[in-house]
């Protein structure tokens, strides 16, 4: 592996313990170009994670936190009237960044959410009739809580799609929650990283990984999980072609982390959870009996390898 990323990957194992597999699939999806949904309960360490990822990787980051309140206004800048040259200047919000953690996201209303979308799509936004280009790279991580809690408003599939992958990080085990316990204050720590890359590194990693080689049969395995996922009365809504497209990059960069130079089946089974979880939807049928994850998981088995 490139050693500037392995550095960075250790740095970040030693700031959220016992979640390495979590931390490649972060990784992977920033490789593959797409950006990162994180669902889970209150204090389990998004925030700390999406900061600690902006640091090592050498990135501007900015957190914005979303509730009731926000307006559009307030992710992308607003136009201020100057006196002294009698024109209006346009003020940058803090979707002008390489990393935008947007934190608990569904606490904001639709309206401001779908600010969100031309940004993520496009990696521009326009402003009062005008189209400015956003950093590159650029990457939003969004933290969401559990669509249970109170004060939640459940994104939309057409903002859903545009995550490319939905983790759970989860509570951690017995021994890392201990040393959690006994060490330092994880945000404490951020500030003790060191910045293992720089963008145009960055950058070059993700063309890298854009070039790895996907075999015909690779592709033949991808579209008989698409049409899988359409096909089984598991679920009421299947795989689209674009969720396709997302599964081959993020298993292009799932290789490039472990040093390989083709895609094979194993990592796409290792990034369809991650890909297809939040675009599945299970019919009314399958009940409480069967999760999102064990229906991907049935999706894996029940689809022959190439």
């Amino acid at each position: 592996m490139f050693k500037p990323l392995s550095e960075a990957i250790s740095q970040l194992n030693a700031v959220i313990l016992g979640k390495e597999s979590q931390i490649r699939l972060t990784l992977a999806c920033m490789l593959a170009k797409g950006h990162l949904l994180i669902e889970d309960v209150p204090g389990v360490g998004k925030t700390v994670l999406a900061h600690a990822l902006a640091r090592v990787l050498g990135l501007q980051f900015q957190r914005i936190q979303f509730t009731s309140d926000l307006l559009p206004a307030d992710i992308l800048g607003i136009s201020i009237f100057d006196r002294e040259t009698s024109r209006f200047k346009f003020q940058p919000g803090p979707i002008f960044s390489h990393v935008i953690l947007g934190d608990e996201v569904n606490r904001a209303t639709p309206k401001a959410q779908s600010a969100l979308l031309e940004a993520m799509e496009e990696h521009q936004v326009t402003v009062d009739g005008s189209t400015l280009a956003l950093p590159d790279p650029f990457f939003v991580i969004a933290t969401q809580n559990p669509s249970y809690q109170i004060g939640t408003f459940p994104l939309p599939e057409s903002q859903l799609d545009r995550f490319l992958m939905r983790v759970h990080l989860g509570y951690p085990d017995k021994q890392a929650e201990r040393a959690l316990l006994e060490g330092r204050d994880r945000r404490d720590m951020i500030h003790d990283l060191q910045p293992s890359l720089h963008p145009n590194q960055l950058l070059q990693l993700q063309r890298e990984v854009s070039a790895i080689f996907v075999a015909p049969a690779l592709l033949d395995y991808v579209q008989a999980l698409l049409s899988h996922s359409r096909e089984s009365p598991r679920f009421s809504v299947g795989l689209s072609p674009r969720a396709g497209l997302h599964l081959i990059a993020a298993s292009k960069a799932w290789a490039f982390l472990a040093d390989r130079r083709d895609v094979q089946p194993e990592d796409v089974q290792a990034v369809l959870p991650g890909v297809a979880g939040h675009r599945t939807r299970l019919a009314a049928h399958s009940g409480q009996e069967e999760s999102s994850a064990d229906s991907i998981q049935r999706l894996i088995t029940d689809v022959a390898l190439p």
